[in-house]
């Protein structure tokens, strides 16, 4: 299958193209930088110089490709328009990702939430998600246009990305702050808890779901969760450092920006990802965070 992927030169893109790959399919990849290209090419990846915002250009690639995989920006309407446009009516598969902070809360740290959530719960986005959840509805009822549009949904994503950005955003950015201040921070008390899934586990359900996810299927990707404070007290001990702190949010506000601490480090986002299991038969191989941490966590 000839497949066009956004995001090849990311962490969660890079990994799927990779994963698409190694099952024999052709991937051209979408870029902006030549010298981001040339080492996809080194990797068998097919480079196509440009950006989201070349809408022809993602017109233009959808309709030569047998399948579209948009593995950039979660929040960029016009792409997701220009996908859909090019696809009505192909009966291609579009999957899409998107990212279970739309289901954040204001916690900042300070409370876990008992609310769990799977892909039959309503979600009720606070106002900063509501855009990206209009996107992936839209997509999902795209299903009746004549594509076989699919949305994944990931929860937090650790290990080492396969592809040319090694790297998450989550557990990362608390490593870098521990390294450069040799202070182990959580945001506010840690409470808060995350889904999360292991890169190698998401990018085999990003394959499953070419294969034969149905036309509307709207998947959360997780294999366990954890507090933000269990995260960082395993960052503590792979690096030899103290019991980890409190951020406080106007600090941790300062250092990171508002969305990633508040939403990504600060929020609950409590999924279960029963659909893909059910039905496509998805059995993820990694289940602990902590213990990835603890033990495989590249240390640099």
């Amino acid at each position: 299958m000839n497949i066009f992927l956004t995001g090849a030169s990311g962490f969660i893109g890079g990994t799927v193209a990779l994963r698409l790959k190694a099952s024999g399919h052709r991937i051209r990849g979408l870029v902006r930088s030549p010298e981001k290209a040339a080492r996809l090419q080194a990797l068998g990846i097919e480079p196509v110089l440009g950006d989201l915002s070349d809408t022809a250009l993602l017109a233009q690639e959808a309709k030569a490709a047998d399948a579209v995989v948009n593995a950039a920006s979660s929040d960029d309407r016009s792409a997701v328009d220009a996908f859909l446009d090019a696809l009505g009516g192909s009966g291609k598969p579009f999957l899409h990702t998107s990212g279970t902070s739309v289901l954040a809360d204001d916690a900042r740290g300070d409370r876990a939430s008992d609310r769990i959530y799977d892909e039959d719960t309503p979600i009720e986005p606070v106002p900063a998600k509501a855009a990206r959840v209009a996107i992936d509805r839209l997509i999902i009822d795209a299903a009746g246009g004549g594509l076989r549009s699919v949305v994944l949904c990931n929860s937090l994503i650790y290990g080492t990305g396969r592809g040319l950005h090694s790297d998450s955003v989550q557990i990362p950015a608390l490593v870098a702050q521990a390294r450069q201040t040799g202070i182990v921070r959580h945001v506010g008390r840690g409470r808060n808890i995350w889904s999360n899934v292991h890169v190698e586990d998401m990018a085999e359900l990003y394959a499953l779901a070419l294969d034969r996810a149905p036309a509307g299927a709207f998947y959360y990707v997780e294999n366990g969760e954890a507090s933000f404070a269990e995260a960082t007290a395993a960052i503590a001990r792979r690096l030899g450092l103290g019991a980890p702190q409190p951020w406080p949010i106007d600090d941790a506000i300062a250092a990171l920006g508002f969305g990633h601490a508040v939403y990504s480090l600060g929020s609950n986002s409590r999924v279960r990802g029963r659909r893909a299991r059910a039905e496509l038969d998805w059995s993820p191989k990694h289940a602990s965070l902590t213990g990835w941490i603890e033990n495989e966590m590249p240390v640099r």
